[in-house]
């Protein structure tokens, strides 16, 4: 896809929320005093389980939910004050797969187009269905579309208007893997290119791999803003799996280990902190037990355990 420049927001950030709260009229607060910043040019994790505020979020973001205090900016433009500006400056990609079924991916990307008063002479649809492989699916009607096909021409509508930052709320739910990679392989392009990414999504693998920072959400709260190599590096518990020279019935214990389970007879999996001892101490241990090691595989903790350490305790 053809090179988009984009002007620099007044700030260096691509979105500042600060304060943010959100409470429905039911009485639900779905956010509590939201602080944080996404750098321009980043890719940024948004995390947290469902019900945790997430949407809601990305609704005032997008202009379709009102928050109940605290301020938001999109690209320098201020949501309340700059609200025209603001919405010009972000794509959204909803969760929720919503197409007419009788437009064509062509037709729905010129409407979309046409909605954000982008000139006929500076409409890319053409080269926006390339770039998520539709072009073959121009004139097709939406309905003849696989959902993985929808949702790439979701992400292709959010970039008809070109924005510096585009949001992914859940995009490769329910998408095979392929049809996944194809798609990290277009934002990752688009990064390159300077567009700032939100990401929300359940496949923690995803997050570890592609963003840069991670925020994680819990009952409208936030609860972890960091680099994503720092907040992997919060999992404190490594694992060891070793084969051992000889069968063993139960499984070794000590002190400084977290846990020790048998995985057959001759394999012990044992998980320890790593305030407490290091590896090597484990082997040692081992070792001082009377058992010989014949093998040793490392297991590192990931997002997955430090989201689910978070989320549960908070």
């Amino acid at each position: 896809m053809g090179c988009v420049r984009y002007r620099m927001p007044m700030s260096e950030q691509a979105i500042s929320i600060k304060n943010l709260s959100k409470k429905y009229a039911g009485g639900k607060q779905a956010l509590n005093d939201v602080s944080f910043d996404v750098a321009q040019g980043s890719i940024f994790g948004l995390l947290g389980p469902n019900g945790a505020g997430k949407s809601t979020l990305i609704n005032i973001l997008a202009g379709m939910v009102m928050k109940s205090s605290g301020s938001a900016s999109i690209w320098g433009f201020d949501i309340d004050a700059n609200p025209r500006n603001a919405k010009a400056s972000i794509g959204i990609v909803p969760q929720e797969i919503m197409f007419d079924p009788f437009f064509t991916p062509k037709e729905a990307l010129e409407l979309q187009a046409g909605l954000y008063g982008v000139p006929k002479s500076k409409r890319r649809t053409m080269e926006l269905l390339k770039a998520v492989r539709l072009e073959d699916k121009a004139d097709a009607y939406a309905r003849t579309l696989s959902g993985g096909m929808k949702r790439r021409l979701l992400v292709a509508k959010a970039m008809v208007h070109a924005p510096p930052v585009i949001v992914l709320d859940e995009p490769t739910a329910g998408v095979d893997i392929e049809l996944r990679q194809q798609l990290w392989d277009y934002v990752l392009e688009l990064n390159k290119q300077g567009v700032t990414v939100v990401l929300t999504t359940h496949y923690l693998e995803e997050a570890e791999q592609l963003c840069d920072r991670i925020a994680i959400i819990n009952h409208g709260q936030l609860i972890a803003n960091k680099p994503t190599r720092e907040l992997v590096g919060m999992a404190r518990e490594k694992a060891v799996v070793l084969t051992l020279d000889r069968d063993v019935t139960v499984a070794p214990t000590h002190d400084a280990f977290e846990k020790s389970e048998l995985v057959n007879e001759r394999t012990i999996e044992i998980t320890y902190n790593k305030d407490r001892m290091n590896a090597g101490e484990v082997l040692t241990t081992i070792q001082g037990l009377g058992l010989g090691i014949l093998d040793v595989t490392t297991k590192e903790a990931d997002l997955e355990d430090v989201f689910l350490r978070l989320t549960s305790s908070a």
